[in-house]
């Protein structure tokens, strides 16, 4: 098994990937951005060195500080605040944007980076794309392609498909994969929210861990979620055979990530 990275080498390659991503947006130094589904706050690194001293960044999710692992949102994101780029960032947590009461003010760029998936519904991402439209002219929007370019992606394709599967049954979730949205799917929601698409571009993927960390969290959970009584006999058998799928062609480690498209919509 090749030597697992460091979490110092992870945050290298997820910051190289982000300013990847930053390099098809081009957000220029003083710019005021606002960031749905901030997350740890990995993206939130990134544009609060891009936006620079002059430029500001305010950054949402809604889900609470405690959500997350290893360290959760709000541990996360206190260190971005306690360090020299803190001045530039401000989090808000348990925040629906689409709530008239989460306003603040008009910004030059709205960000959702890899977020779209955790949107428990395509009414829900609409909803926020549409309130997103009267506060900012630009959008700018990346997720995972879910159309492999190499039979290395499909184990990644695969293990957010099966979690998609089990969380479009619950009432309720707290999965980080609720909606994997195609890209076909997701260029047809920003546009009925009110969105021109005016450029698209595939940042590199090369090297990062999402397909591993994806892959685990599906083999982990796959157990508990079989015993659940509620599941019928035909989905557990479902289930079953999409997990053997998965454990026979996905690797110890080194899985491929899949691409992603990043997008720049205009109103």
């Amino acid at each position: 098994m090749p030597n697992q990275p460091t979490i110092h080498e992870i945050q290298l390659i997820q910051g190289a990937y982000r300013r990847r991503i930053l390099d098809c947006w081009n957000i220029p130094p003083g710019a005021r951005v606002l960031e749905i589904g901030c997350g740890q706050g990995d993206m939130t690194l990134e544009l609060a060195k891009a936006v620079g001293p002059k430029g500001y960044v305010i950054a949402t999710d809604i889900a609470g500080r405690d959500y997350g692992s290893p360290l959760n949102l709000g541990q996360a994101t206190d260190l971005i605040k306690d360090s020299e780029l803190g001045d530039r960032v401000e989090f808000h947590f348990n925040c629906d944007i689409a709530d008239p009461k989460n306003d603040f003010g008009q910004f030059d760029f709205a960000v959702m980076a890899h977020c779209s998936w955790y949107f428990e519904s395509a009414d829900q991402l609409r909803q926020t794309l549409t309130a997103l439209s009267k506060k900012t002219r630009q959008l700018c929007f990346v997720e995972w392609d879910t159309v492999p370019s190499s039979i290395e992606q499909i184990p990644h394709l695969l293990a957010v498909n099966i979690q998609g599967y089990l969380e479009a049954f619950k009432p309720e979730s707290r999965a980080n994969v609720r909606s994997p949205f195609t890209a076909n799917q997701l260029r047809q929601i920003i546009s009925e929210s009110g969105w021109k698409i005016t450029h698209l571009a595939s940042p590199s993927t090369e090297g990062l861990q999402d397909a591993d960390w994806e892959i685990g969290e599906c083999l982990s959970r796959v157990g508990r979620e079989l015993e659940d009584p509620t599941i019928t006999p035909n989905r557990r058998h479902l289930l079953e055979g999409q997990i053997d799928t998965l454990r026979q062609i996905a690797r110890p480690s080194g899985n491929s990530a899949l691409n992603s498209i990043a997008y720049i919509a205009e109103v």
